[in-house]
């Protein structure tokens, strides 16, 4: 969350990624540097132990929404 949030606030266009066990920490992070309303996506957790191929399904399922928050960057 916290890389994502300073590029961010640099101007680079990013995407943070976080299981959904961690959702409500990483509010509570995007809040406190100040970005209340950042949108990230959320993966199931836990995803440590997956195979790659689990991992890369779990990927392109994130895609859609990772790219839509990509494309309303500002």
């Amino acid at each position: 969350m916290a890389d994502g949030i300073l590029l961010e606030r640099y101007g680079v266009p990013a995407v943070s990624v976080c299981t959904d066990k961690f959702q409500a920490t990483a509010e509570a992070m995007a809040k406190l540097h100040g970005f209340e309303h950042y949108r990230f996506v959320t993966v199931p957790h836990p995803i440590a132990s997956l195979s790659l191929a689990e991992l890369a399904q779990i990927a392109l399922g994130a895609l859609p929404e990772a790219l839509a928050i990509l494309a309303t960057a500002t």
